[in-house]
């Protein structure tokens, strides 16, 4: 993984170093302690990690809270190093007094990107660069739930992390539930999309998972408003056999169509068991051959093994597999055909 991640390095060094984007990690640490590191500046907050006095590490991530992460990391350090540790890093921050840095700036509470019911809004719990330095912006638009649940301000999925290691700005596609219907959310997206890119980002990447990952697929039928798709678990009905279910089928059918979007690369990730889907082989078809043909490149990462169900995208595992492949599919001039 340290060798994967290596890679993203030497871009962020360009504009400034970022410390805790590093993939070396803490001086004096043990070839254990290093991979690790690289490991969890991929993973999302609360985060902690500690580090021990022959080298020896122990991290914590995806925590309820920080006083959780920083209790997890220091344990998991001292379970190793057989004596106490000391924190290094927290969250975004070093806090190890030798090495303290903290990010030289936050993104904002907002870019005034939004209306009625929904906001394409920064997330503090990443790196911030603005327009004029990021290597681009990537929105991440979350899923609808049952009995309206308030899917607002959720941390999007772990494999976001590596954009935003890799210089991209993170940005989420927030909608009330109550309002939250397919096309007009498409509506909205679209709009915010053009209003991100007149601010000056020089690479826009919309991402989502299921409902916001059909909302990403929606707006390609509009040319040059995003160069990269990655959608993850589209879904935007019912589960099971109902007739919702197949309606789905006929409708990303109708928005494979209507897309038109010749520079754009298209990433399309669906998972083994997933109730959202009727047909995978037919879905994967569909965006291989006929989508295939209206876009610059598709990428298809279909029913992976090891990973199973409508969630199995949030999962740090399928960070660690497939966050660099997006990245590189998202950035290289040669975007890789597989991962």
């Amino acid at each position: 993984m340290l060798a994967a991640l290596a890679w993203l390095w030497p871009a962020l060094a360009i504009a400034q170093p970022v410390p805790i984007a590093d993939p070396a990690g803490p001086p004096g640490a043990n070839a254990e302690t290093r991979a690790a590191w690289a490991r969890f500046i991929g993973y999302n907050t609360h985060r902690a990690f500690a580090i021990g006095p022959r080298g020896e590490g122990g991290a914590a991530w995806g925590a309820r809270d920080l006083d959780q992460a920083k209790a997890t990391a220091l344990a998991n350090c001292a379970r190793r190093a057989g004596t106490d540790c000391r924190l290094y890093a927290v969250d975004l921050a070093i806090v190890d007094p030798a090495r303290a840095w903290n990010p030289p700036s936050a993104a904002p509470a907002s870019l005034g990107i939004g209306g009625f019911a929904w906001e394409i809004v920064p997330d503090a719990r990443y790196l911030w660069r603005g327009a004029a330095t990021a290597a681009g912006a990537i929105v991440f638009g979350h899923g609808r739930g049952a009995n309206n649940a308030d899917y607002r301000g959720t941390q999007p999925q772990t494999w976001v992390r590596h954009f935003n290691l890799a210089g991209f700005d993170v940005l989420r596609f927030d909608r009330h539930p109550n309002s939250d219907d397919a096309d007009r959310a498409a509506g909205w997206l679209r709009d915010g999309l053009r209003r991100l890119r007149a601010a000056g980002y020089r690479r826009i990447v919309v991402a989502g998972q299921s409902r916001g990952a059909w909302n990403a697929l929606q707006v390609l039928d509009t040319p040059g408003l995003v160069d990269v798709a990655v959608a993850i678990a589209a879904a935007a009905h019912g589960q099971g056999g109902s007739m919702n279910l197949n309606a789905q089928a006929d409708q990303l059918r109708s928005i494979v169509e209507r897309a038109d979007a010749p520079s754009a690369r298209v990433a399309f990730v669906q998972f083994a068991h997933d109730p959202f889907v009727l047909d995978p082989d037919g879905r994967a078809a569909l965006i291989r051959d006929r989508l295939g043909r209206r876009v610059a490149a598709v990428l298809l990462i279909d029913r992976p093994e090891g990973f199973a169900g409508h969630a199995a995208g949030q999962h740090w595992q399928f960070a660690d597999r497939f966050g660099a492949c997006l990245v590189a599919f998202a950035t290289a001039p040669a975007p890789p055909a597989s991962c």
